[in-house]
């Protein structure tokens, strides 16, 4: 059988042909019979569909994967992972790479490729930290997600049901009913 993994380490990553779809249909262009996709980073050694395929893959079978970086994103983990995979007869293909083995020169371009995998990794992580560490220099910072609703909103909804449901005053402002009750609960929180 010729299984096929592909991953992202967001649901929303698309960038330079690394999605989900990307790969996959490179994997289908290969011949892939059966694709298990993760979206999840490539630092966890246990990720959900990656396990799955690891229970049922078996010696004489062919694992394709698009990138060698889609693997795994840690040198150590993704040497280990291949190395067992070829212990166990299973014939691992990296479509940018070739087909892998554990020829003294096989085991040094894997491990040079994993440890540069790893390296972009890190320097990802690095300038992400330097960019919040810039930004929360801005008085106006704030960390996550914007607010969906303003202050003003959520004070016009809470008004609103001192007279009205709480379906009545969802209608009205389009605030859901939890987030209305977590308000809700707040306000009462910062009174006590």
């Amino acid at each position: 059988m010729i299984y096929g993994y592909s991953r992202v380490s967001t649901k929303g990553q698309a960038k330079d042909g690394n999605s989900l779809e990307a790969q996959e249909a490179a994997l289908k262009a290969a011949g892939v019979q059966k694709i298990y996709s993760d979206a999840f980073t490539g630092t966890k050694s246990h990720r959900p569909e990656l396990d799955k395929l690891l229970d049922v893959i078996k010696p004489g079978d062919t694992l394709i994967v698009t990138k060698l970086d889609r693997i795994a994103r840690s040198a150590s983990q993704g040497t280990e992972l291949i190395e067992s995979l070829l212990k166990k007869d299973i014939v691992v293909h990296i479509l940018n790479i070739g087909i892998m083995d554990n020829t003294p020169t096989g085991k040094l371009i894997r491990n040079i490729l994993f440890s540069f995998a790893e390296f972009e990794r890190d320097m990802i992580v690095e300038r992400t930290q330097e960019g919040k560490a810039i930004a929360k220099q801005n008085p106006d910072f704030t960390e996550g997600r914007p607010k969906k609703y303003s202050r003003q909103q959520i004070n016009h909804a809470l008004e609103l049901l001192e007279n009205h449901s709480y379906k009545q005053v969802c209608q009205m402002t389009g605030i859901s009913r939890s987030t209305l009750i977590r308000k809700k609960r707040n306000i009462r929180g910062d009174a006590l």
